[in-house]
């Protein structure tokens, strides 16, 4: 992703979320936005309630109907292996739940924020006993300070709307993100992924495409993840490799040089989203067919950061000589992967059967 293009969405996210995200067709009428949807979700969460505990699943968001699968096949799957919670998903990106409910490529759905279904857990009539609140981010980076940072409202009770007798009794948990530590997850993530697709890593290169932060946003320094993660896979097979969208110093050119580097100068190259979902950037950074940096005879410029802009991964590996194309696009998001959706739902139950949360100081990574 251009570094131009990431500042745009963070200044519109900015924006879009001052009216506290989602919208419809009756944007004008008289009710206040945020007192609606605070309404919408608190009469889903009366209607849905059947137990005195809740799990809220926090993703990022997309607007790709596979996505939605995903998230829909995820709720099922928790609900099976949670009986005694009721489950629910949220959206944190405002550009995307405003999206989802415009219905941009697929029908308006609505995904509501986090601080709307926490308020909505505390009413009269719900208070459930426990909230566990399981991040669907892959790395504990900005995202998911922005799940920790609902928790935190939520237990300051920062709209001052919530009964302080029940925020002192509700037990809140936190589950962490899919890399959240450095051996034990990274390592299961790598062992999960290569027994899925180690067919594929002795036929040629398996790429996976993370989105990754710019440095200025490398919250925690979780980026290192990705690092760390491809130095996990290539245990098992040096045909294994990780970039991403944003981080620096690991976009698809770089990868290409670590490939080189390591003698693959041709060959097929699968390309694979590191992401929960298979959205935007899977269809399009990775998958895409835009190649408009590409000039024939000259090749690829790319920017002062390394990156070639404006080119999806299977453009540039193909323009580079290798076997990239339709037939290699692994397009699967890590949430259709059960066994890697599985290390999720383990962090859940860590959570669970661990010390209640303590939010300010929350689970961040070391």
């Amino acid at each position: 992703m251009k570094k131009i293009k990431f500042l745009m969405i963070a200044m519109m996210a900015m924006i879009v979320s001052m009216s506290f995200t989602a919208c419809s067709d009756d944007d004008d009428n008289n009710e206040n936005n945020y007192t609606r949807y605070q309404s919408e979700v608190n009469q889903t969460v009366k209607s849905q309630k059947k137990h005195d505990k809740v799990i809220l699943l926090v993703a990022f968001g997309s607007t790709w109907q596979q996505a939605y699968d995903a998230f829909d096949a995820t709720v099922a799957a928790y609900k099976a292996q949670f009986p005694d919670y009721d489950v629910f998903l949220s959206f944190s990106s405002a550009i995307c739940i405003n999206r989802a409910a415009a219905g941009e490529n697929v029908a308006p759905r609505n995904f509501y924020a986090p601080p709307f279904w926490l308020t909505a857990f505390a009413q009269d009539g719900v208070k459930y006993k426990e909230i566990v609140v399981q991040s669907l981010q892959v790395i504990p980076g900005e995202e998911y300070t922005r799940v920790i940072n609902y928790i935190k409202d939520f237990a300051n009770n920062s709209n001052g709307d919530i009964d302080d007798k029940y925020l002192s009794s509700v037990v809140l948990k936190l589950g962490v993100p899919l890399l959240q530590d450095a051996e034990a997850d990274v390592n299961a993530v790598a062992k999960e992924l290569n027994a899925i697709y180690n067919k594929q890593a002795k036929d040629g290169v398996v790429a996976f495409m993370g989105h990754g932060n710019p440095d200025s946003y490398d919250t925690y320094k979780a980026n290192v993840r990705y690092t760390q993660l491809e130095d996990a896979l290539q245990t098992y097979s040096k045909n294994y490799y990780v970039g991403t969208v944003d981080m620096m110093g690991n976009f698809k050119t770089h990868v290409l040089g670590r490939m080189q580097k390591n003698g693959i100068m041709s060959g097929k190259v699968y390309c694979h989203p590191l992401m929960s979902i298979d959205g935007d950037h899977g269809h399009n950074d990775m998958a895409g067919d835009d190649d408009d940096n590409w000039v024939e005879g000259k090749g690829f410029t790319p920017n002062e950061e390394g990156e070639v802009e404006d080119t999806s991964w299977k453009m540039f590996f193909n323009h580079m000589g290798y076997e990239c194309n339709n037939s290699t696009m692994i397009e699967k998001g890590l949430l259709e992967l059960p066994t890697v959706r599985q290390i999720w739902m383990n962090h859940t139950k860590d959570a669970i059967n661990g010390e209640p949360l303590d939010y300010y100081h929350s689970k961040n990574p070391e």
